[in-house]
Order: C-alpha cells, then sequence, then structure tokens
C-alpha cells in the first residue's frame, strides 16, 4: 500500500525583500495551485499566523516576520487537460527581455494583466503558472486588456519599489502606436484635457474629458500619414485609466478598434483592412534599471494583424 507522506505546518521567515507584500499574495507563492478562495478561507479561520498571531489578508509583512503555513493539500486532477497550460506557455514566446530583476512582456491583446471581473486567469497569473520557482512577480504598471506591447514586471520587491518611485518621478518614459481615423493636424502636438472615471453598475469603466477630472496630458508625434487614418506615436505624460483613447476622441481622431470610443464607420474601413482589435500598442519603453541605475529602452514589435493591417493601408 502506497501512503501519501503526512503534510506538515512549515514556519516561513520572511525574507527583507519581500518585506511590504500583503499576506494573502505571499501564501499564494507559498501555496502553489491552491485556489484564492481557499487562501481566504485558511486566513479567516486563523490557521494562518504571523508571529504567533492571526492577521488580515490586507496585512503586509515586515522583514524576520515569521508566518505559519498551514499544510494544504490539493487534489490532483491530472486526469482533466487543463485548458490554461497552452495559454500558459505561449506566453513564453512574448518575454522579450528577463534577468534577476525584471521581466519585460510583449503582451498580446485580449489578455487582462490580471484575473478579476469575471476572467479566472490574466497576465501575471499565467507568469506565475510559467515561473513556479519565482518567489515574487509583480505587475509595475497596467495596459488595457486590448492594448498589446511592452508592460514590465518585477521579480523582487526592491525593484518593484525602484519602478514605481521612478513612474511617480515621470523617469519612465512610454511611447504608444496608434492607428486614428482622419488626417491628425500637423501642428498638433499634445492633448491636454481632465478625465472623470465614471464605473459603471456592470463594473465596466468609462472615461470621459470633464471639467472636475484629473488634470491629463498626452503629447503626440505623425509617423505616418495615410489615405483616412493617421499612424501616430502617442507619450502620455500622466498614467489615467483609458487616457490615450479618450484624449485622441477629443481631439476628433479616435483610434481604429475602440469599441469604447471608436467610430463605428472608420471602424468597418478598417476591419476590411484586417483590423479586428484595438490598434493601441506599447511599442517602447525607457528607464533606469533597477540594479545597476543605468538608462535601458526595451521596443515591442507589432504583432501580425497590425503590421499587416499598416501594409494593406499603404
Amino acid at each position: 500500500m502506497n501512503e501519501e507522506a503526512p503534510l506538515k505546518v512549515r514556519f516561513v521567515t520572511v525574507d527583507a525583500d519581500l518585506a511590504g507584500q500583503r499576506v494573502d499574495n505571499f501564501l499564494r507563492t507559498q501555496l502553489k495551485g491552491v485556489p484564492k478562495s481557499m487562501i481566504y478561507r485558511i486566513l479567516r479561520k486563523g490557521e494562518v499566523r504571523v508571529n504567533k498571531g492571526r492577521v488580515k489578508p490586507e496585512y503586509k509583512l515586515k522583514a524576520d516576520d515569521v508566518v505559519r503555513v498551514p499544510p494544504v493539500r490539493v487534489s490532483e486532477q491530472t486526469d482533466k487537460p487543463n485548458p490554461k497550460l497552452e495559454k500558459v506557455a505561449s506566453l513564453e514566446a512574448h518575454i522579450l527581455y528577463e534577468d534577476d530583476r525584471i521581466m519585460v512582456i510583449n503582451k498580446p491583446s485580449g489578455i487582462a494583466v490580471h484575473g478579476g471581473s469575471g476572467l479566472s486567469f490574466g497576465l501575471i497569473e499565467g507568469l506565475r503558472a510559467l515561473r513556479p520557482a519565482a518567489a515574487f512577480l509583480e505587475l509595475v504598471h497596467r495596459l488595457d486588456r486590448d492594448t498589446s506591447g511592452c508592460i514590465l514586471i518585477a521579480k523582487k520587491r526592491s525593484a518593484l519599489r525602484h519602478m514605481h518611485e521612478q513612474l511617480r518621478n515621470g523617469q519612465m518614459d512610454k511611447r504608444y502606436h496608434a492607428l486614428v481615423a482622419g488626417s491628425w493636424p500637423q501642428n498638433r502636438f499634445k492633448v491636454k484635457a481632465p478625465l472623470r472615471k465614471n464605473v459603471l453598475q456592470s463594473g465596466e469603466r468609462l472615461v470621459s474629458v470633464s471639467e472636475d477630472g484629473k488634470p491629463s496630458e498626452t503629447r503626440y508625434r505623425i509617423l505616418q500619414s495615410y489615405t483616412d487614418a493617421t499612424l501616430l506615436e502617442a507619450s502620455p505624460i500622466t498614467g489615467r485609466t483609458h487616457q490615450i483613447r479618450v484624449h485622441c476622441l477629443h481631439a476628433g481622431h479616435p483610434i481604429a478598434g475602440d469599441t469604447k470610443y471608436g467610430q463605428a464607420e472608420f471602424d468597418a474601413r478598417m476591419k476590411k483592412a484586417g483590423l479586428s482589435r484595438l490598434f493601441l500598442h506599447a511599442a517602447s519603453i525607457s528607464l533606469l534599471h533597477p540594479k545597476t541605475e543605468q538608462p535601458v529602452k526595451f521596443e515591442a514589435p507589432h504583432d501580425e494583424q497590425l503590421a499587416r493591417t499598416l501594409e494593406a493601408l499603404s
């Protein structure tokens, strides 16, 4: 008879680099494959202790905290193929750069940066599944679900702090490519318009230009002009939700394939050119490397669909 070895309680001392991480996120890395609901249940029941005391999921760990990790058994479903596995494996091909501090991904359009809002699977969950040995993997910033391109992942908490500071101080330079309707004026280099976010009952976010909104600015440069469209480089100076998309609409030149802020007639024409997604792509990101403090720049090539669309327009 082949009996399984009994699972044991573990006591894990928190490394200084993990200080500041929420205990629920920490447990996700310690208890691989355990559903989120179970993690919250064991926290609620007090089975997880920090320095012998009960804690809430949002408790932020400190260096040298001792975490009691209870034994949790996950029933193995080896007979059921996991439909996410293929998706996870495909992410490997989208890694543009990786070292011991950061990872840069060319995010595909249509994948959310994290699960939630009815999505069980997002980019960060996929990367954690792809790198099960990584103790720490967190998003540095976000991209809309339908936007493709450069996204930064921190592999150490110190790197995350370093890059967040750069974002706050405006030291990070992000450049996007957007295909917009009509001819963008040669002398229009920026859009400054305050943005207000509204969350609908469904949870959907809609952003509009409003006097009582937050100050927002996007800089623009024409890359290529076509018969009834313009390819722009957009650099957001502020980082508001849907900023580039709403600023393009405000300027009278909505982005191609934008189901929220687009123009149906223009989108129908672009569909004939082969476009069935939002034409907004995070083409490059420049920053100071969190380890060397030297300037680095990463560039993400257009996917096949964006490249084909531009070819058709030419």
